[in-house]
């Protein structure tokens, strides 16, 4: 009986694919593709909230109804990050946000990561009344603010946004192979 040979071409314990964090670009085109999914849910939103209240001009409880929105996404990205960790865009370009640890990210941690992520826009938008801007100067604070936002991943060795640090979550690249429900296919 031969010997087998010794198992040179062994696989590494982590596939390079789990291994190697998602790139930037792939988590911004999904970022964009959130942007068109968040219309959807942003105007049902706003469509429930000037139904309820009988809002007849834009003006009228406008501080309410940004909240209500704020509110309804957030419902959104803490339902979705807490039930399988992917929304939409996230599953169409293999992202999933874990845990630092890999878990599964609870609520209380999603709601962090959500108040977090307004980092991404927040802070150049607080410029426009503060410094009195105007919109073209307010227009380019929020893309050079952006553009440094998505740069600063590019520091951290796990490639990770500062929002996903602070908050203790990370971006992932999601697992292709899919559990077997159905026998015999």
């Amino acid at each position: 009986m031969p010997t087998p040979a010794p198992a040179t071409d062994a696989l590494p314990p982590h596939p390079p694919a789990a291994s190697a964090p998602p790139t930037v670009r792939r988590r911004l085109a999904a970022l964009a593709y959130e942007g068109v999914i968040l219309f959807g849910v942003v105007f049902f939103a706003g469509y429930l909230f000037s139904t309820l209240t009988q809002q007849r001009n834009g003006l009228t409880h406008h501080n309410l109804l940004a909240a209500w929105i704020g509110l309804v996404v957030g419902i959104y990205f803490v339902w979705f990050w807490t039930h399988g960790g992917q929304t939409l865009p996230m599953k169409t370009w293999r992202l999933r946000v874990v845990s630092a640890d890999g878990a599964a990210v609870p609520a209380m941690r999603a709601i962090v990561r959500y108040v977090l992520a307004w980092l991404w826009f927040l802070p150049p938008l607080a410029l426009h009344p503060l410094l009195n801007l105007s919109v073209p100067a307010t227009l380019g604070a929020c893309a050079a603010w952006f553009v440094l936002w998505a740069a600063a991943a590019q520091l951290d060795n796990e490639r990770q946004f500062p929002h996903d640090r602070l908050a203790g979550t990370r971006i992932v690249t999601a697992d292709l192979a899919r559990p077997d429900t159905k026998k015999g296919r």
